[in-house]
């Protein structure tokens, strides 16, 4: 570890047993900070750590189903008790959920969606934001897409809905947390190899893809101190 850019930060990485919330979470642990790891899948969570700490980083596992709401209002005062503050939060969570026309969809399958990927963050920020705000430099950074944001595509209704909620949840509480130490952004990662991109192509995406790896850069630099932006969306497949 030769960058302890975020030494002595505490961060919070939903969705860290694969993909981008694995990739950034190890590159968190190598900057430094100390990473609590929570996703569903506990095997997973498991590797995460063993290369964060192999790589000389610290990481706590946290497994959790972010559906489950009363478990997600305990982990404020979990984290509080452990940790005393949260200075990083990372909600890299989300689903793809069912592809199909709206008027198909059975309400069950919109519902989990939602749940997920706008609700579930919602009550993470509910519960978060009191220890980002006993940090000296709060850094929260969400992973949206462009679908339901500049993209409106057929089929893709409930997850393309559930992104264009979650930016607005995100630019809302950006604008309430204007005037604090708080810096609250959101990444647009592009078309990055992970599971939901094999689900939602299964024949393979038809374009230019990235490893996971390649969107940790834009991640580290939110989450740093120094990090002045504030309510910004950084989309990488323009960059």
């Amino acid at each position: 570890m030769t960058d302890l850019l975020l030494k002595g930060r505490i961060a919070l990485v939903t969705g860290a047993s694969r993909g981008i919330g694995a990739a950034v979470a190890e590159g968190l642990g190598r900057a430094g900070a100390h990473v609590v790891l929570l996703a569903r899948t506990l095997g997973g969570l498991e590797a995460v750590d063993d290369k964060i700490r192999a790589a000389g980083g610290t990481a706590t596992l946290m497994p959790m189903d972010l559906t489950d709401f009363t478990k997600i209002d305990a982990l404020g005062a979990a984290l509080n008790e452990r940790f005393g503050k949260l200075d990083i939060f990372v909600g890299n969570a989300g689903m793809l959920g069912v592809l199909g026309p709206l008027a198909h969809m059975k309400a069950k399958d919109w519902q989990q969606i939602m749940d997920l990927n706008v609700t579930a963050n919602f009550r993470l920020i509910r519960t978060l934001d009191p220890l980002l705000q006993k940090s000296d430099a709060g850094r929260a950074v969400f992973v949206t897409s462009g679908m339901g944001n500049e993209i409106i595509e057929a089929y893709w209704g409930a997850y393309g809905v559930s992104k264009a909620a979650l930016s607005t949840l995100v630019k809302t509480y950006a604008a309430e947390t204007e005037k604090t130490s708080i810096r609250v952004n959101i990444v647009r990662p592009g078309v990055v190899e992970t599971a939901l991109l094999a689900k939602a192509f299964p024949g393979g995406y038809p374009g230019a893809t990235q490893k996971p790896e390649a969107v940790v850069p834009a991640f580290l630099d939110l989450c740093a101190p120094s990090c002045s932006r504030h309510g910004a969306v950084v989309d990488l497949y323009r960059e």
